[in-house]
């Protein structure tokens, strides 16, 4: 049986998730962002749900989601439902990449070939694709579809410009084909994080997704994907990211902010929820908080600022 691409029926209830990859252990910038997300939903009583990103199987640390998990709930995060794991939905992909397959074309370009095609720099993480291989043409030679690094990009069109209006910052108007070009769906058989997450979020019924904005330029692609596959768009919040003292997203250079470390030197959850919660707007620079439900009564997304918040620890 094919798997179904089409989103549950709407309850009219809104629905938000947490999204974390077992990629290393959580830290402050996640925390940070996950409690937007936690009290957007429960001030409103919708749903949360809890969703362990794993496909991106080179970068796993071996019991890392199951830390994930305990952390959140010593710090008071809940979900609703069963926990989901992208290793298991492969099918459901599978079923999208199909769907998609007549407007992709087989790429053999690495990325070094993409940054030499470069005329300038290309701001952010995410390099404009030049389109060097767009003319191929299907039969595709078999080595060509087999290989493990051949990459199937979207060939954009014009009316394929993906422009969203993000519920935190506003209009983004800057078209897919001038953030990233033609993107990619899948690696070999390996598929790409835009198309998993899209898929995701629309068969769990997500109307609101809060994440840094970081990710805010490859949105696009994945809004054109909700189009293409005739899936409902989510309403997308894009926040600041927790960065260090030199402006930089947080990293080893700027220290430990491992939860687990915090916690392990024998911090209380509300130690590490302050901060946060101060530098959203929530509480005033002599206020404590112990707990995250002591949040829900002054949560607003119009409270937080708009540049990046500097931590220097706690």
């Amino acid at each position: 049986m094919t798997p179904m691409l089409t989103s549950p029926p709407s309850t009219h209830q809104r629905i938000g998730r947490l999204a974390p990859s077992p990629t290393g252990a959580l830290h402050v910038g996640n925390i940070r962002t996950f409690m937007i997300a936690w009290l957007q939903m429960r001030s409103c009583g919708g749903k949360l749900l809890l969703r362990i990103e794993d496909l991106d199987h080179p970068k796993h640390k071996v019991g890392a989601d199951e830390a994930i998990m305990e952390e959140l709930r010593w710090l008071g995060f809940d979900w609703d439902g069963e926990v989901l794991w992208q290793s298991q939905r492969q099918a459901l992909y599978e079923a999208a990449f199909e769907k998609l397959r007549p407007q992709l074309y087989p790429c053999t370009c690495t990325r070094a070939d993409i940054q030499r095609a470069q005329s300038a720099p290309h701001p952010g993480e995410i390099l404009l694709y030049p389109g060097t291989c767009r003319s191929r043409k299907p039969p595709y030679p078999t080595e060509l579809l087999n290989h493990p690094k051949t990459a199937w990009r979207l060939a954009l069109t014009p009316e394929m410009h993906g422009t969203f209006t993000d519920g935190f910052t506003g209009a983004f108007t800057t078209p897919a084909a001038q953030c990233m070009g033609d993107f990619v769906v899948a690696r070999g058989h390996d598929i790409a994080y835009a198309l998993a997450v899209v898929v995701d979020d629309a068969a769990t019924g997500v109307t609101d997704i809060v994440r840094g904005d970081d990710i805010l330029a490859a949105t696009p692609a994945q809004v054109i994907l909700y189009q293409l596959l005739g899936l409902p768009l989510p309403r997308f919040y894009h926040v600041p990211l927790v960065v260090g003292s030199d402006g930089r997203r947080l990293a080893k250079r700027h220290g430990d902010t491992r939860i687990a470390t915090y916690r392990q030197q024998g911090a209380q959850p509300g130690e590490i929820l302050t901060p946060l919660a101060r530098s959203c707007g929530w509480i005033g620079l002599e206020e404590r908080i112990s707990s995250l439900a002591e949040l829900l009564p002054r949560f607003s997304l119009t409270t937080i600022p708009p540049t990046p918040f500097v931590f220097h620890g706690l």
